[in-house]
């Protein structure tokens, strides 16, 4: 089988390991704060904080901007639905709002539509390991004085006109096994704002700026050493690994631009993709060929193939939002292997796969 993803877990990260198993100290303590540290100078970034999850780094973050009940924020539906679920932890209300065709991002010119005397944020998830139109979603968020947390959760690495991913505000990072680069699991919170960071470090740990002094109210949100360990190692792959990505996807868009009814992923003016998935768009077919795949070997899967807004915890919440575009290429989209452990014959053989299914 040739996987739609493959963890690269090697010596380093084995022997990192075992150092802290060694160290006797594996909660969070000295091999987080590393982590933390490496990671906002990759990121270009002041401050970083781990979390345990992608999804608890979402959380913490907006509860660190103040979301909070009576609240909206804006973010889109086309996503795995932590990026909304995230909201609803913080007593907010998720405000959804149609995606690009080219991009499957959220849509900047449908965006200040949905601005309401409610509207404290937006979450714009870079999808598939490209940036959204950040240009123009940072110009409506600053006249609408509007936070941006930025889920970057399939985005490591990614850049738009130079800038890296976390520029444009608070960006949140999950680190879960089919990422880009792994710590098995666990989040990462960016930022440049001081006040962002310490409040989000409380957060993750009960509240607690000292041993048994609670503050506030917070979570058991913390990433262990043994999960930094990890991160540290693969946080020095990852470039070159993101690098193998994109000449993979460079191979098969060149190929799948001669294929009569499958469209490659469109990468944005000025944006370095990183590729954590292919997304190709199937005009018609579309199951039957992942189908297909599948049986000849190829793990395809498609993200995501009932979007937030028609998910029964969202319909049962009384939403009735149409998405056309969104509703469309949820029938249309579909994953294919780009990781960068793939042979060239893995790659001739995804190609002529496809090829003979469309």
């Amino acid at each position: 089988m040739i996987n739609i993803s493959r963890p690269q877990i090697g010596e380093d990260e084995k022997k990192a390991v075992l150092d802290v198993l060694d160290s006797g100290h594996l909660a969070q303590g000295p091999r987080v704060q590393a982590f933390e540290e490496a990671f906002a100078k990759w990121t270009d970034t002041k401050y970083a904080v781990a979390t345990s999850s992608g999804t608890t780094a979402l959380h913490v973050a907006l509860l660190a901007q103040g979301i909070g009940p009576e609240d909206e924020v804006i973010t889109t539906p086309f996503s795995f639905i932590a990026s909304a679920n995230s909201i609803l932890y913080t007593g907010a209300r998720p405000v959804f709002v149609d995606i690009e065709s080219d991009y499957f991002m959220i849509d900047p010119e449908k965006l200040e539509k949905a601005i309401t005397p409610k509207t404290k944020a937006i979450i714009p998830v870079h999808l598939f390991g490209q940036i959204g139109a950040m240009d123009e979603i940072e110009r409506i968020a600053r006249k609408h004085n509007l936070v941006i947390i930025e889920d970057a959760c399939q985005s490591h690495g990614a850049k738009y006109k130079g800038k890296k991913v976390g520029a444009w505000g608070t960006a949140c990072y999950s680190f879960y096994p089919t990422k880009n680069m792994t710590t098995i699991e666990g989040g990462m919170i960016t930022t440049n704002d001081p006040q962002v960071a310490e409040r989000a470090r409380l957060i993750r740990n009960h509240g607690s700026p000292k041993r048994y002094l609670h503050d506030t109210l917070g979570f058991n949100f913390r990433m262990t050493d043994i999960q930094a360990a990890i991160g540290l190692v693969q946080l020095s792959k990852v470039d070159e690994w993101n690098r193998k990505r994109q000449e993979n996807a460079r191979f098969l868009t060149e190929r799948f631009s001669k294929i009569n009814g499958v469209k490659p992923p469109m990468v944005r003016e000025g944006c370095e993709h990183v590729f954590h998935q292919y997304t190709i768009c199937v005009d018609k077919g579309r199951d039957k060929l992942v189908e297909g795949l599948n049986g000849a070997g190829i793990a395809a899967g498609v993200y995501y193939p009932i979007p937030i807004h028609q998910q029964p915890l969202y319909t049962n919440m009384g939403y009735q939002d149409v998405m056309p575009v969104t509703e469309a290429l949820a029938l249309q989209v579909m994953s294919l292997p780009v990781h960068p452990t793939l042979t060239q014959g893995e790659l001739d053989t995804i190609v002529r796969e496809v090829g003979l299914r469309c």
